[in-house]
């Protein structure tokens, strides 16, 4: 049986990559690819050194918390042991709820098992049956898609969706500082894009947007003609209002977005903003409403 190491090699650097990131996304760590590369470098050491004289050593369970500690330390580097451990608990937890994924599939589609003596037994080619290998390459990326939509979904259904944040947009450099509510019932979103939107009362953002672009953006469908330098950002979002038809919402993309939840900011990537004419609090608690992936996928800011 032929063995290749290259290719068992390149194959354990990206899913050891691919289990950091997932790790990453798990924790809302802040993702440096160079420094996820260097980590699942440090972990694919362990495979060349099973074909080597030092296998022994490289097989003790030791050996291989120690690289496991080496490969969390490169990929997210050191603050406090807390927060080293943390990630090692995340990293165990992603390799076996996609190890165990694979495990668990292969044995449900595996045929060649017999039972002798009481013992199940599973006979296999080999390491280097194509369909072993053509299973893993598969399965591997598959499962992992799998695991992060299950996080992602754990963590929205966690979120306290009636909770009051901070919110700061910035439109051309001018900040608008509001208090938003995360709604989980805010589900709209650009058609085109599926970008979250934000709603916000149009009478708070006189303060940072141009009367010209208002008057526009309060005509029906915009009929009034926008400000040229603003027609790139201006998008209609379509929704539906209890006891109403569909209706369109005029919406502007902002220059950033970050929300201040939990005692941290983060930073929302993709995101816009649309203008309600109506007061959206009747008691002036809050300013906008958030939709709540927003949050979800907020990345968190690192101080400068």
């Amino acid at each position: 049986m032929v063995v290749y190491l290259d290719v068992i090699w390149l194959l354990n650097v990206c899913f050891d990559a691919l289990l950091l990131w997932l790790t990453a996304l798990m924790l809302k760590r802040p993702i440096v690819w160079w420094r996820l590369l260097a980590g699942a470098l440090i972990g694919s050491l362990l495979v060349v050194l099973l074909f080597t004289p030092f296998s022994a050593i490289a097989q003790h369970p030791l050996i291989k918390a120690a690289v496991s500690v080496l490969i969390v330390w490169a990929a997210f580097g050191f603050k406090r042991p807390r927060y080293l451990l943390e990630n090692m608990l995340a990293f165990y937890f992603a390799t076996f709820a996609v190890g165990g994924g694979m495990l668990a599939v292969h044995y449900v589609f595996a045929h060649q098992l017999s039972v002798r003596q009481g013992m199940l037994l599973m006979h296999h080619p080999g390491a280097g049956d194509p369909v072993s290998w053509l299973f893993v390459v598969i399965g591997f990326p598959v499962l992992w898609l799998f695991s992060r939509r299950r996080v992602e979904a754990i963590r929205e259904k966690k979120l306290r969706f009636e909770y009051i944040i901070e919110v700061k947009i910035v439109w051309d450099g001018r900040p608008l500082m509001l208090r938003g509510l995360i709604d989980s019932g805010n589900q709209l979103v650009d058609p085109l894009t599926k970008t979250p939107v934000m709603v916000v009362e149009q009478e708070k953002a006189k303060a940072v947007l141009p009367e010209e672009l208002l008057g526009c953006l309060s005509s029906p469908m915009m009929l009034a003609s926008p400000p040229e330098r603003w027609v790139h950002r201006l998008r209609l979002i379509p929704y539906r209002a209890v006891g109403s038809g569909p209706q369109m919402m005029a919406a502007v993309k902002p220059d950033r977005i970050m929300l201040r939840y939990e005692n941290e900011w983060l930073e929302v990537a993709q995101g816009l903003v649309a203008l309600s004419a109506d007061p959206l609090s009747t008691d002036g608690e809050y300013d906008c409403i958030v939709h709540p992936k927003m949050v979800q996928a907020g990345r968190k800011l690192t101080a400068s």
